[in-house]
């Protein structure tokens, strides 16, 4: 092996325990070094998802009336897909 591979591995490798120890001893979390916030709360996530499920039920409701078929209130959707 020569010296300048032996060289360069020793340096790689040395580089990769310091950031392994670094992380280990760290006092601070990932979290506050990456100073991360959620961009939402789980309340907003949640109306969402709520305003979504809407959305999609007005959608298919309007395809519906289009084909000439009944509309489906929500109940009726969550009966079948629980398979009641």
């Amino acid at each position: 092996m020569d010296t300048f591979t032996l060289v360069s591995t020793v340096l790689v490798g040395a580089l990769i325990v310091t950031v392994v120890l670094l992380g280990v001893f760290s006092k601070r979390s990932a979290l506050e070094i990456l100073d991360w916030k959620p961009t939402r709360s789980p309340e907003v996530e949640a109306e969402n998802e709520v305003d979504d499920i809407e959305q999609m039920v007005a959608a298919q409701n309007e395809l519906r009336r289009r084909r000439g078929k009944p509309e489906r209130t929500l109940e009726e959707i969550e009966d079948e897909w629980r398979g009641s």
